[in-house]
């Protein structure tokens, strides 16, 4: 395995509003990192003007090697990694592309922690996911909530439910679910 290949997307835990900075910090380092910034339209008295904010508050995602860790750990700015069933928590570069892909489309993204459900596995047709398979948390009217389950965040965006096609259907194992759902005519 090449050292290309050994390195891995993690995530630190900052102080608060260090986020920015710690990027800075890191890239000036040579550590290759991705602070995911949103860009939010704010009101003053006497204007309106948009701004680059933090998407995930306190977080800063890293792609380094674990022989890496503990210098990244002794950084200004930088309290630990964030952790995931007593290991550093990893997270795909699937993820990290799709976040990039997500907020070069949409703005005033907001983002709501969600646990992680089984849903339908879905198949996205249009916009800046496409042909990505993913689960879909929740769909109504024109929202859809996009599951990241390795960072434990939903990414909300509107877009149109024919934007989507199913590609395994949810199956629950509580057979009244099931019942009730053929009485109304789903299955």
């Amino acid at each position: 395995m090449n050292r290309e290949q050994s390195r891995q997307w993690y995530v630190v835990y900052t102080k608060p509003n260090w986020e920015k900075k710690v990027a800075e910090l890191l890239g000036k380092k040579g550590i290759e990192q991705y602070c995911p910034l949103n860009k939010v339209q704010k009101q003053w008295h006497d204007r309106k003007k948009t701004i680059l904010e933090p998407l995930f508050k306190s977080y800063v995602f890293v792609r380094a090697e674990v022989q890496a860790h503990s210098r990244i750990k002794a950084m200004p700015g930088i309290l630990n990694f964030v952790y995931w069933l007593g290991k550093p928590a990893m997270v795909k570069n699937e993820e990290i592309d799709a976040i990039r892909s997500f907020l070069l489309e949409h703005k005033n993204v907001q983002l709501e922690k969600v646990a992680v459900n089984v849903n339908d596995v879905v198949k996205i047709i249009h916009g800046p996911f496409i042909h990505r398979e993913g689960k879909i948390v929740q769909v109504t009217n024109n929202t859809v909530k996009i599951e990241l389950p390795s960072i434990g965040y939903t990414l909300i965006a509107q877009a149109g439910k024919n934007n989507i096609e199913v590609v395994t259907p949810h199956i629950s194992s509580d057979t009244s679910i099931l019942k009730e759902e053929k009485s109304k005519g789903y299955n």
